[in-house]
Protein backbone atom coordinates (compact mmCIF):
# COMPACT_ATOMS: atom_id res chain seq x y z
CA UNK A 1 0.00 0.00 0.00
CA UNK A 2 1.34 3.64 -0.76
CA UNK A 3 2.98 5.50 1.88
CA UNK A 4 1.75 9.02 1.01
CA UNK A 5 5.23 10.39 3.49
CA UNK A 6 3.59 11.41 6.42
CA UNK A 7 3.01 8.19 7.96
CA UNK A 8 -0.21 7.26 5.67
CA UNK A 9 -1.86 5.36 3.03
CA UNK A 10 -3.62 6.43 -0.26
CA UNK A 11 -6.19 4.20 -1.92
CA UNK A 12 -9.04 4.94 -4.40
CA UNK A 13 -12.45 3.72 -4.18
CA UNK A 14 -14.47 3.14 -7.36
CA UNK A 15 -18.31 3.24 -6.65
CA UNK A 16 -21.52 3.48 -8.32
CA UNK A 17 -24.16 5.43 -6.91
CA UNK A 18 -27.53 5.65 -7.04
CA UNK A 19 -28.62 9.09 -6.59
CA UNK A 20 -32.15 8.35 -6.08
CA UNK A 21 -31.15 6.58 -2.81
CA UNK A 22 -27.96 8.42 -1.74
CA UNK A 23 -26.14 11.71 -2.06
CA UNK A 24 -22.92 12.42 -2.32
CA UNK A 25 -22.41 13.96 0.67
CA UNK A 26 -23.51 11.15 2.71
CA UNK A 27 -21.11 8.99 1.23
CA UNK A 28 -17.79 11.12 1.76
CA UNK A 29 -19.30 11.88 5.58
CA UNK A 30 -19.27 7.60 6.03
CA UNK A 31 -16.02 8.39 4.88
CA UNK A 32 -14.87 10.47 7.30
CA UNK A 33 -16.01 9.07 10.36
CA UNK A 34 -14.65 5.89 9.45
CA UNK A 35 -11.27 7.38 9.36
CA UNK A 36 -10.74 8.29 5.99
CA UNK A 37 -9.40 11.71 4.29
CA UNK A 38 -10.78 12.28 0.65
CA UNK A 39 -8.01 14.03 -1.68
CA UNK A 40 -9.75 13.72 -4.99
CA UNK A 41 -12.71 13.10 -6.60
CA UNK A 42 -13.11 12.30 -10.02
CA UNK A 43 -16.29 11.53 -12.23
CA UNK A 44 -15.80 8.71 -14.31
CA UNK A 45 -19.10 7.98 -15.63
CA UNK A 46 -22.98 9.38 -15.48
CA UNK A 47 -26.05 8.64 -16.53
CA UNK A 48 -29.66 9.51 -15.46
CA UNK A 49 -29.43 8.43 -11.83
CA UNK A 50 -25.92 6.53 -11.79
CA UNK A 51 -22.70 7.77 -11.33
CA UNK A 52 -19.34 6.03 -11.39
CA UNK A 53 -16.64 8.30 -8.89
CA UNK A 54 -13.02 7.15 -8.10
CA UNK A 55 -12.37 8.54 -4.39
CA UNK A 56 -9.07 9.00 -3.51
CA UNK A 57 -8.67 8.88 0.19
CA UNK A 58 -5.74 9.00 2.45
CA UNK A 59 -5.55 7.21 5.73
CA UNK A 60 -3.25 7.19 8.88
CA UNK A 61 -1.51 3.85 9.40
CA UNK A 62 -3.64 3.26 12.70
CA UNK A 63 -6.58 3.18 10.14
CA UNK A 64 -8.76 -0.44 9.14
CA UNK A 65 -8.98 -0.07 5.81
CA UNK A 66 -11.46 -2.89 5.73
CA UNK A 67 -13.38 -0.62 8.03
CA UNK A 68 -13.69 2.35 4.95
CA UNK A 69 -14.61 -0.33 2.88
CA UNK A 70 -16.92 -2.18 5.01
CA UNK A 71 -18.95 0.94 5.98
CA UNK A 72 -19.05 2.29 2.13
CA UNK A 73 -20.22 -1.46 0.87
CA UNK A 74 -23.40 -1.44 3.52
CA UNK A 75 -24.80 2.30 2.34
CA UNK A 76 -27.87 2.31 0.40
CA UNK A 77 -27.89 2.94 -3.13
CA UNK A 78 -23.49 2.40 -3.23
CA UNK A 79 -21.85 -0.45 -5.58
CA UNK A 80 -18.18 -0.74 -4.31
CA UNK A 81 -16.61 -1.66 -7.56
CA UNK A 82 -13.00 -1.92 -6.85
CA UNK A 83 -10.84 -1.08 -4.41
CA UNK A 84 -7.05 0.14 -5.55
CA UNK A 85 -4.26 1.91 -4.57
CA UNK A 86 -1.76 4.49 -7.08
CA UNK A 87 1.39 2.87 -6.66
CA UNK A 88 -0.02 -0.41 -7.70
CA UNK A 89 -1.94 1.65 -10.42
CA UNK A 90 1.77 3.15 -11.32
CA UNK A 91 2.75 -0.44 -11.81
CA UNK A 92 0.40 -2.01 -13.99
CA UNK A 93 2.10 -3.37 -17.29
CA UNK A 94 5.50 -2.05 -15.59
CA UNK A 95 7.16 0.77 -15.60
CA UNK A 96 9.21 1.36 -18.54
CA UNK A 97 9.15 0.44 -21.88
CA UNK A 98 11.58 1.22 -24.80
CA UNK A 99 10.86 3.29 -27.87
CA UNK A 100 12.44 3.49 -30.94
CA UNK A 101 14.45 6.91 -31.97
CA UNK A 102 13.51 7.23 -35.46
CA UNK A 103 10.63 5.76 -37.44
CA UNK A 104 9.95 3.63 -39.69
CA UNK A 105 8.03 4.68 -42.67
CA UNK A 106 8.58 2.76 -45.62
CA UNK A 107 10.87 0.21 -47.14
CA UNK A 108 14.06 1.98 -47.45
CA UNK A 109 14.01 2.82 -43.47
CA UNK A 110 13.44 -0.55 -42.93
CA UNK A 111 16.54 -1.55 -44.81
CA UNK A 112 18.57 1.14 -43.58
CA UNK A 113 17.37 -0.31 -39.41
CA UNK A 114 17.34 -3.46 -40.17
CA UNK A 115 18.04 -6.13 -43.38
CA UNK A 116 19.90 -5.16 -45.87
CA UNK A 117 21.59 -2.14 -45.07
CA UNK A 118 22.55 -2.65 -41.35
CA UNK A 119 24.83 -5.17 -42.05
CA UNK A 120 27.21 -2.84 -43.03
CA UNK A 121 27.04 -1.26 -39.74
CA UNK A 122 27.74 -4.96 -38.04
CA UNK A 123 30.99 -5.21 -40.17
CA UNK A 124 31.92 -2.21 -38.82
CA UNK A 125 31.49 -3.01 -35.40
CA UNK A 126 33.01 -6.48 -36.42
CA UNK A 127 36.29 -4.74 -37.88
CA UNK A 128 36.28 -2.11 -35.23
CA UNK A 129 34.59 -3.02 -32.10
CA UNK A 130 35.08 0.28 -29.92
CA UNK A 131 32.40 1.41 -32.94
CA UNK A 132 30.34 -0.20 -30.92
CA UNK A 133 30.05 2.97 -28.54
CA UNK A 134 28.95 5.21 -31.52
CA UNK A 135 26.55 2.50 -33.23
CA UNK A 136 24.58 0.64 -30.84
CA UNK A 137 22.74 1.76 -27.71
CA UNK A 138 25.90 0.79 -25.41
CA UNK A 139 27.59 4.09 -25.20
CA UNK A 140 23.93 5.70 -22.91
CA UNK A 141 23.09 2.22 -21.90
CA UNK A 142 23.45 0.73 -18.08
CA UNK A 143 22.10 -2.78 -17.50
CA UNK A 144 20.49 -2.33 -13.69
CA UNK A 145 20.75 -6.18 -12.52
CA UNK A 146 19.88 -8.10 -8.87
CA UNK A 147 19.34 -11.69 -8.17
CA UNK A 148 16.42 -10.95 -5.58
CA UNK A 149 18.69 -11.62 -2.50
CA UNK A 150 18.51 -8.44 -0.51
CA UNK A 151 16.19 -6.24 -1.62
CA UNK A 152 15.95 -3.49 1.26
CA UNK A 153 13.79 -3.49 3.98
CA UNK A 154 12.14 -7.07 2.53
CA UNK A 155 14.78 -9.39 1.98
CA UNK A 156 15.64 -12.39 0.02
CA UNK A 157 12.50 -12.12 -2.32
CA UNK A 158 14.30 -13.61 -5.27
CA UNK A 159 13.96 -11.98 -8.91
CA UNK A 160 10.54 -12.25 -10.10
CA UNK A 161 9.46 -9.61 -7.29
CA UNK A 162 12.69 -8.12 -6.91
CA UNK A 163 11.63 -6.77 -10.62
CA UNK A 164 9.70 -3.56 -9.44
CA UNK A 165 12.45 -2.22 -7.66
CA UNK A 166 14.51 -2.57 -11.00
CA UNK A 167 12.00 -0.80 -13.16
CA UNK A 168 11.77 1.84 -10.64
CA UNK A 169 15.63 2.33 -10.81
CA UNK A 170 16.00 2.63 -14.68
CA UNK A 171 13.28 5.40 -14.95
CA UNK A 172 15.38 7.50 -12.07
CA UNK A 173 18.25 6.48 -14.67
CA UNK A 174 16.37 8.11 -17.57
CA UNK A 175 14.48 10.91 -15.64
CA UNK A 176 17.78 12.47 -13.53
CA UNK A 177 20.50 11.75 -15.93
CA UNK A 178 18.90 10.90 -19.39
CA UNK A 179 21.03 7.47 -18.95
CA UNK A 180 18.95 4.63 -20.85
CA UNK A 181 18.59 1.75 -18.21
CA UNK A 182 17.32 -1.97 -18.49
CA UNK A 183 16.17 -4.02 -15.49
CA UNK A 184 17.48 -7.51 -15.19
CA UNK A 185 16.50 -10.00 -12.36
CA UNK A 186 18.48 -12.99 -12.79
CA UNK A 187 17.17 -16.29 -11.89
CA UNK A 188 20.33 -17.38 -10.02
CA UNK A 189 21.99 -17.31 -6.67
CA UNK A 190 24.85 -19.17 -7.21
CA UNK A 191 28.23 -16.45 -7.57
CA UNK A 192 29.76 -17.80 -10.49
CA UNK A 193 26.87 -18.22 -12.18
CA UNK A 194 26.10 -14.63 -12.03
CA UNK A 195 29.26 -13.49 -12.61
CA UNK A 196 28.74 -16.24 -15.84
CA UNK A 197 25.53 -14.50 -16.96
CA UNK A 198 26.37 -10.69 -16.35
CA UNK A 199 29.91 -11.18 -18.33
CA UNK A 200 27.88 -12.54 -21.38
CA UNK A 201 25.19 -9.62 -21.10
CA UNK A 202 28.21 -6.80 -21.03
CA UNK A 203 28.58 -6.09 -25.12
CA UNK A 204 25.14 -4.56 -24.42
CA UNK A 205 25.78 -2.02 -21.93
CA UNK A 206 28.38 0.62 -21.47
CA UNK A 207 27.91 0.31 -17.40
CA UNK A 208 26.55 -2.92 -14.54
CA UNK A 209 24.55 -1.14 -11.92
CA UNK A 210 24.39 -4.34 -9.17
CA UNK A 211 21.50 -4.21 -6.96
CA UNK A 212 20.08 -5.97 -3.84
CA UNK A 213 22.74 -9.16 -3.63
CA UNK A 214 23.40 -10.24 -0.40
CA UNK A 215 26.36 -10.12 1.68
CA UNK A 216 29.03 -10.63 1.59
CA UNK A 217 28.47 -12.76 -2.16
CA UNK A 218 28.39 -8.99 -3.31
CA UNK A 219 32.03 -8.67 -2.54
CA UNK A 220 33.43 -11.13 -4.68
CA UNK A 221 30.44 -10.90 -7.55
CA UNK A 222 31.96 -7.22 -7.70
CA UNK A 223 35.37 -7.37 -7.77
CA UNK A 224 35.31 -10.41 -10.12
CA UNK A 225 33.24 -8.62 -12.72
CA UNK A 226 35.47 -5.35 -12.35
CA UNK A 227 38.66 -7.28 -12.92
CA UNK A 228 37.34 -9.42 -15.57
CA UNK A 229 34.95 -6.38 -17.81
CA UNK A 230 36.34 -3.26 -19.70
CA UNK A 231 33.33 -1.09 -18.15
CA UNK A 232 32.29 0.34 -14.98
CA UNK A 233 30.85 -2.10 -12.30
CA UNK A 234 29.13 -0.51 -9.32
CA UNK A 235 27.35 -1.90 -6.67
CA UNK A 236 25.28 0.37 -5.81
CA UNK A 237 23.76 -0.66 -2.20
CA UNK A 238 27.35 -0.65 -1.14
CA UNK A 239 29.08 2.33 -3.03
CA UNK A 240 26.60 4.72 -3.61
CA UNK A 241 25.41 4.82 -0.09
CA UNK A 242 28.83 5.37 1.20
CA UNK A 243 29.28 8.15 -1.56
CA UNK A 244 26.24 10.03 -0.31
CA UNK A 245 26.94 9.48 3.41
CA UNK A 246 30.53 11.18 2.80
CA UNK A 247 28.97 14.23 1.24
CA UNK A 248 26.65 14.41 4.19
CA UNK A 249 29.35 14.36 6.65
CA UNK A 250 31.38 16.96 4.32
CA UNK A 251 28.70 19.16 5.79
CA UNK A 252 27.67 18.04 9.19
CA UNK A 253 31.73 18.54 9.91
CA UNK A 254 31.34 21.91 8.80
CA UNK A 255 28.89 22.75 11.08
CA UNK A 256 30.16 21.47 14.26
CA UNK A 257 33.66 22.86 13.46
CA UNK A 258 35.43 19.36 13.33
CA UNK A 259 38.26 17.85 10.97
CA UNK A 260 37.80 14.46 9.72
CA UNK A 261 41.67 13.57 10.32
CA UNK A 262 40.73 14.06 14.06
CA UNK A 263 37.19 12.65 14.35
CA UNK A 264 36.16 9.34 16.18
CA UNK A 265 33.58 7.50 14.08
CA UNK A 266 32.04 4.51 14.90
CA UNK A 267 30.21 2.03 12.38
CA UNK A 268 27.21 0.15 13.38
CA UNK A 269 26.35 -3.03 10.82
CA UNK A 270 29.28 -4.29 8.69
CA UNK A 271 27.48 -5.58 5.72
CA UNK A 272 27.90 -4.75 2.25
CA UNK A 273 27.26 -0.33 3.24
CA UNK A 274 28.40 -0.63 6.46
CA UNK A 275 31.96 -1.94 4.51
CA UNK A 276 31.79 0.60 1.39
CA UNK A 277 31.07 3.54 3.55
CA UNK A 278 34.10 2.60 6.07
CA UNK A 279 36.34 2.46 2.85
CA UNK A 280 35.32 5.69 1.71
CA UNK A 281 35.71 7.86 5.20
CA UNK A 282 39.29 6.07 5.45
CA UNK A 283 39.97 7.03 1.81
CA UNK A 284 39.00 10.35 3.14
CA UNK A 285 41.42 10.82 5.69
CA UNK A 286 39.40 9.35 9.06
CA UNK A 287 42.13 7.95 10.78
CA UNK A 288 40.13 6.31 13.90
CA UNK A 289 37.28 4.48 12.89
CA UNK A 290 35.57 1.44 14.85
CA UNK A 291 33.63 -1.19 12.85
CA UNK A 292 30.58 -3.15 15.14
CA UNK A 293 28.64 -5.99 14.93
CA UNK A 294 26.45 -8.39 16.58
CA UNK A 295 29.79 -10.08 17.71
CA UNK A 296 31.02 -6.10 19.34
CA UNK A 297 33.87 -4.19 18.23
CA UNK A 298 36.06 -6.23 15.10
CA UNK A 299 39.43 -6.38 16.40
CA UNK A 300 42.66 -6.75 14.42
CA UNK A 301 43.65 -10.46 15.87
CA UNK A 302 40.04 -12.13 16.27
CA UNK A 303 38.74 -14.93 14.18
CA UNK A 304 36.16 -14.16 12.18
CA UNK A 305 34.62 -16.56 9.41
CA UNK A 306 33.17 -13.79 7.50
CA UNK A 307 36.30 -12.56 4.76
CA UNK A 308 35.61 -9.10 4.66
CA UNK A 309 35.18 -8.72 8.45
CA UNK A 310 38.90 -10.02 8.87
CA UNK A 311 39.97 -7.62 6.40
CA UNK A 312 37.76 -4.98 7.71
CA UNK A 313 39.11 -5.70 11.48
CA UNK A 314 43.05 -5.69 9.89
CA UNK A 315 42.12 -2.37 8.25
CA UNK A 316 40.51 -0.31 11.11
CA UNK A 317 40.01 0.31 14.97
CA UNK A 318 43.60 1.41 15.75
CA UNK A 319 43.81 1.74 19.11
CA UNK A 320 42.13 -2.21 19.09
CA UNK A 321 39.10 -1.23 21.08
CA UNK A 322 37.28 -4.31 22.45
CA UNK A 323 33.24 -4.14 23.37
CA UNK A 324 29.75 -3.64 22.59
CA UNK A 325 28.47 -0.94 20.59
CA UNK A 326 27.30 1.31 23.77
CA UNK A 327 30.91 0.20 25.28
CA UNK A 328 33.30 1.69 22.46
CA UNK A 329 30.99 4.58 21.15
CA UNK A 330 31.63 6.55 24.09
CA UNK A 331 33.67 9.55 22.97
CA UNK A 332 32.52 9.24 19.28
CA UNK A 333 31.99 12.27 17.31
CA UNK A 334 30.53 10.15 14.62
CA UNK A 335 28.15 7.46 14.83
CA UNK A 336 27.05 5.52 11.48
CA UNK A 337 23.94 3.05 11.44
CA UNK A 338 23.66 1.09 8.86
CA UNK A 339 22.22 -2.03 11.44
CA UNK A 340 18.82 -2.31 12.53
CA UNK A 341 15.95 0.11 14.37
CA UNK A 342 16.41 0.48 17.99
CA UNK A 343 19.71 -0.08 18.28
CA UNK A 344 21.12 3.53 20.15
CA UNK A 345 19.84 4.94 23.27
CA UNK A 346 19.41 8.17 24.25
CA UNK A 347 22.15 7.83 26.88
CA UNK A 348 24.57 6.24 24.59
CA UNK A 349 24.66 9.75 22.35
CA UNK A 350 25.29 11.49 25.54
CA UNK A 351 28.12 9.34 26.38
CA UNK A 352 29.54 10.44 22.63
CA UNK A 353 31.88 13.95 22.13
CA UNK A 354 30.55 17.35 22.09
CA UNK A 355 27.81 18.04 19.04
CA UNK A 356 27.90 14.74 17.74
CA UNK A 357 26.87 13.63 14.44
CA UNK A 358 24.48 10.76 14.26
CA UNK A 359 23.41 8.96 10.98
CA UNK A 360 20.79 6.16 11.74
CA UNK A 361 20.49 5.05 8.57
CA UNK A 362 18.48 1.77 8.93
CA UNK A 363 15.48 1.74 7.40
CA UNK A 364 12.23 1.81 7.99
CA UNK A 365 13.01 2.04 11.55
CA UNK A 366 16.21 4.27 12.38
CA UNK A 367 18.81 3.12 14.79
CA UNK A 368 17.54 6.34 16.91
CA UNK A 369 14.50 8.41 15.76
CA UNK A 370 15.69 12.61 15.78
CA UNK A 371 12.94 13.87 18.07
CA UNK A 372 14.35 11.44 20.82
CA UNK A 373 17.80 13.12 20.43
CA UNK A 374 17.82 16.48 18.40
CA UNK A 375 18.05 18.61 21.57
CA UNK A 376 21.63 16.93 22.31
CA UNK A 377 23.22 16.30 18.63
CA UNK A 378 25.35 18.88 16.14
CA UNK A 379 23.66 17.00 13.47
CA UNK A 380 21.31 13.75 13.26
CA UNK A 381 20.51 12.57 9.22
CA UNK A 382 18.09 9.17 8.36
CA UNK A 383 17.63 7.55 5.16
CA UNK A 384 13.76 8.29 5.57
CA UNK A 385 12.41 11.00 3.71
CA UNK A 386 9.64 12.23 6.47
CA UNK A 387 12.67 13.60 7.97
CA UNK A 388 15.67 16.33 7.21
CA UNK A 389 18.65 15.09 5.94
CA UNK A 390 17.70 12.02 3.75
CA UNK A 391 20.93 10.02 3.09
CA UNK A 392 19.45 8.52 -0.14
CA UNK A 393 21.71 7.01 -2.75
CA UNK A 394 19.36 8.20 -5.54
CA UNK A 395 22.07 11.49 -5.39
CA UNK A 396 24.77 9.26 -5.96
CA UNK A 397 24.15 6.55 -8.87
CA UNK A 398 22.38 8.87 -12.32
CA UNK A 399 25.14 11.32 -11.97
CA UNK A 400 27.96 8.96 -11.58
CA UNK A 401 27.28 6.54 -14.34
CA UNK A 402 26.21 9.82 -16.35
CA UNK A 403 30.08 10.73 -15.82
CA UNK A 404 31.22 7.22 -16.32
CA UNK A 405 29.37 6.73 -19.71
CA UNK A 406 30.27 9.97 -21.21
CA UNK A 407 34.33 9.72 -20.48
CA UNK A 408 33.95 5.63 -21.35
CA UNK A 409 35.75 4.85 -17.78
CA UNK A 410 36.67 1.70 -17.55
CA UNK A 411 35.87 1.22 -14.23
CA UNK A 412 34.51 3.93 -11.15
CA UNK A 413 37.46 4.22 -9.19
CA UNK A 414 37.80 5.63 -5.36
CA UNK A 415 38.74 8.79 -6.40
CA UNK A 416 35.74 8.97 -8.96
CA UNK A 417 33.45 8.25 -5.75
CA UNK A 418 35.24 10.58 -3.12
CA UNK A 419 34.80 13.22 -6.50
CA UNK A 420 31.06 12.39 -6.73
CA UNK A 421 30.87 12.87 -2.29
CA UNK A 422 32.63 16.68 -3.24
CA UNK A 423 29.80 17.49 -5.52
CA UNK A 424 26.81 16.51 -3.69
CA UNK A 425 28.14 18.25 -0.92
CA UNK A 426 28.72 21.19 -2.98
CA UNK A 427 24.96 21.49 -4.11
CA UNK A 428 24.46 23.23 -0.04
CA UNK A 429 25.27 26.69 -0.63
CA UNK A 430 27.64 27.78 1.91
CA UNK A 431 25.11 30.38 3.19
CA UNK A 432 22.03 28.15 3.50
CA UNK A 433 24.33 24.93 5.30
CA UNK A 434 22.52 24.27 9.07
CA UNK A 435 22.09 21.59 11.12
CA UNK A 436 19.01 20.40 9.17
CA UNK A 437 19.62 20.88 5.81
CA UNK A 438 23.31 19.44 5.10
CA UNK A 439 22.31 17.35 1.58
CA UNK A 440 20.46 18.44 -1.42
CA UNK A 441 16.99 17.03 -2.42
CA UNK A 442 17.06 14.52 -4.65
CA UNK A 443 15.37 16.75 -7.17
CA UNK A 444 18.09 19.04 -7.33
CA UNK A 445 19.16 19.52 -10.63
CA UNK A 446 22.52 20.94 -10.20
CA UNK A 447 23.18 17.79 -8.53
CA UNK A 448 23.89 15.62 -11.66
CA UNK A 449 25.39 18.20 -13.50
CA UNK A 450 27.81 18.80 -10.28
CA UNK A 451 28.76 15.08 -10.21
CA UNK A 452 29.61 14.95 -13.62
CA UNK A 453 32.08 17.65 -13.75
CA UNK A 454 33.99 16.67 -10.95
CA UNK A 455 33.77 12.71 -11.79
CA UNK A 456 34.83 13.00 -15.30
CA UNK A 457 37.90 15.27 -13.83
CA UNK A 458 38.49 12.43 -11.30
CA UNK A 459 38.58 10.04 -14.29
CA UNK A 460 40.65 11.58 -16.33
CA UNK A 461 43.10 12.34 -13.82
CA UNK A 462 43.51 8.85 -12.99
CA UNK A 463 43.50 7.25 -16.47
CA UNK A 464 40.48 5.52 -16.59
CA UNK A 465 39.09 7.84 -19.02
CA UNK A 466 38.79 6.32 -22.42
CA UNK A 467 37.40 9.77 -24.02
CA UNK A 468 37.09 13.06 -22.99
CA UNK A 469 33.68 14.13 -23.72
CA UNK A 470 32.46 17.69 -24.80
CA UNK A 471 31.48 19.98 -22.05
Amino acid sequence: MEKNGLGGKSIILRLEMNTQDIKFGQVASAIFEAGGDMVAIDVIQSSGHITVRDITITVTDSVDIGKITHTVKNLKGVKLVNVSDRTFLMHLGGKIETQPKVPIQNRDDLSRVYTPDVARVCAAIQEDPKKAYTLTIKRNTVAVISDGSAVLGLGNIGPYAAMPVMEGKSMLFKQLAGVDSFPICLDTQDTEEIISCIKALAPAFGGINLEDISSPRCFEIEQRLRDELDIPVFHDDQHGTAVVLYAALINALKIVGKSIDQIKVVVCGIGAAGVACSKILLSAGVKNLIGVDREGALVAGGNYNNSMWQWYAEHTNPDKVQGSLQEVIRGADVFIGLSAGGLLRREDVLAMADDPIVFAMANPTPEIRPEEVEDIVGVIATGRSDYPNQINNVLCFPGIFRAALDCRATTINEEMKLAAAEAIASAVPDDERNPSYIIPSVFNQNVVKAIRELVVKAAIKTGVARRIPRE
